[in-house]
This record gives C-alpha cells, structure tokens and sequence, in this order.
C-alpha cells in the first residue's frame, strides 16, 4: 500500500512515455544552454547538451548494484517501502487526477504512459490479461475516468504482474523513459552516482517536458547559480544548488508540499560527502526511517 503522503510523490508533469522519451532524448542531442540562463526559466530540450561529449563515468548509476539502490531509494518515497520489485502488481486510484496509477514507477491511465506500457506488452505477448482493455485504457487517455476499466481492471493487472515479460516490460518503460535519459544527463554534466540519481528522482516526480516545473526547468534553475562540473564548477555546490531548485520546484503546488525525499535523503548524502552513494546509507521519507546497508 502506498503511504498516506503518495500523492506527493507523483511527477506533476506526466507526459505519454514516448512524448516524454522524445523530449529528453532531444535534450541529450544538442548544445548546452549558456549559464547566463534566467533562473526558474524553461528551456526547449533541443538546447541541452549531449551526453556523448563526455566520457562517461567508470562507475555510475548504471552499475548493477547502484541500480538496485536507486530503485530502494525511490521505492521508499513512492512506496513506503524498499520493496521495489514487489510493486509490479501495486494499482490503485490515489485521486490525483490521473486515473489509476500502477506498477514500479507509477504508470497512470490518464497520462498515456500506462497506455504504451500495455501496448508494449501486447506487442510482445498477444492476449496477455490487460490486452482486452486497450480500448478502453485509449479512451480514458487524458482524463482520470475508470470507463471501461472497471471492474476487472485491477485484477487483470494483478494476474499480469506475476507474468515475467510484464515485469520486463515495465523495467524497460522505467529505464528508457526515465532511467538511461537521467544517467546519460548527469554523466553529460560531469556528476557522479548520487547526482545522477538525484536528476533520476527529479525525472520520476516531475516529468522530462518543457514544463515550467519539469526537470530541465529545475536543471536550468539550478545552472543559473552554480556551473555543472562540466563547466569547471563545483560538483557540490552545483548538486546543492540543483537540489535547491527541486525544492523550490516541489513547493511551487500543494501536493508536493513535503520535500523530505530531498531533505532528508538526497541531501544527507550530499552532507555526508557521499558523493558516490556508498552504503551504509540511513535517510527519512516522510518521517519514515530507511536503512540499506
């Protein structure tokens, strides 16, 4: 079940995965933005800079074990829980206005990104449990209706998460809309692990368009105080200051109000020097203590 504070953790930008996908990978294409940038300022993806300019990382969020703390980390904010692999079958309505939301990442029937998540696995295993409410799941695209969805909906849900393909084929939603553009980003930027992870949780809560709120917004807030590591800055002050815009990003809507996935998590470690999110790592989400060790 989710903690009573999860509508706080669902990204207030959603867009369809392949919208989202095709905005971050336009962002990783193209030249950096200058850092005279306007605080708080959105900027089209087409202008950041490539990830293929900079070598990447000998270790970074992509490495099998850092991975799997990624996922803890965020699975403690979405989930109340290190459990990450156990919420494959986790669907329920949390009232945000989008439907039902499911899955390891929060896939929502009002965004599109639970829609090509179902095609995904339809393309791949014909007449699986949710292919009968593709239809439905088009129709309700956009808005937070249950037409046609209920109520067998969840349940054929449930019965999919034990199915080993939709497994993977979440993991793969996860990793090319959210995931691999976030790590390729921050290597792009010159920050190790923790800061990778720290623009995948971005990602995750605030969507990868050109929203005012979004990440690349937030990533512009944050360069317009302190050059990326890229540039010549500072690695800790520029997560400091990226970490400061995500916070100011948060607060900007009521829902997302509690900033403890920053404030007592990320920005710990950054505290604590550990750059390179090393266990033993002990942080708090939403007053909750979590351990790994």
């Amino acid at each position: 079940m989710h903690h009573p504070h999860a509508s706080t953790s669902r990204r207030t930008t959603r867009l369809t995965r392949s919208a989202a996908f095709a905005a971050l990978a336009l962002g990783l294409a193209f030249t950096a933005i200058p850092a005279s940038a306007q605080a708080g300022a959105p900027t089209p993806a087409a202008s950041h800079p490539a990830a293929s300019h900079l070598e990447a990382a000998a270790t970074g969020l992509d490495d099998p074990t850092k991975k799997d703390i990624a996922m803890q980390l965020v699975s403690s904010a979405e989930n109340s829980s290190l459990d990450w692999k156990g919420q494959y079958g986790y669907i329920e309505d949390i009232d945000d206005g989008r439907g039902y939301t499911a899955g390891i990442i929060g896939f929502c029937s009002g965004t599109g990104d639970m829609l090509d998540l179902v095609e995904l696995y339809t393309a791949r295993v014909p007449g699986n449990a949710l292919a009968r409410y593709l239809p439905a799941l088009r129709e309700v695209d956009g808005t937070d209706s249950h037409d046609g969805l209920d109520p067998g909906f969840t349940g054929a849900w449930a019965r999919a998460a034990s199915d080993p393909a939709f497994q993977k084929a979440q993991n793969d939603e996860r990793d090319r809309v959210y995931f691999n553009p976030a790590v390729q980003q921050g290597k792009a930027d010159g920050i190790g692990t923790l800061g990778q992870f720290a623009y995948y949780d971005a990602i995750v809560m605030h969507g990868g368009g050109g929203d005012r709120l979004g990440f690349w917004a937030i990533r512009d807030r944050a360069r317009a105080t302190a050059k990326p590591p890229s540039q010549g800055g500072d690695e800790v002050a520029y997560l400091d200051a990226f970490l400061d815009a995500r916070v100011w990003a948060m607060r900007q809507e009521e829902e997302h109000e509690d900033t403890s996935r920053v404030d007592t998590a990320q920005r710990v470690f950054l505290r604590a020097g550990n750059l390179n999110l090393d266990p033993p790592l002990n942080w708090h989400v939403y007053g909750d203590a979590f351990h790994i060790g």
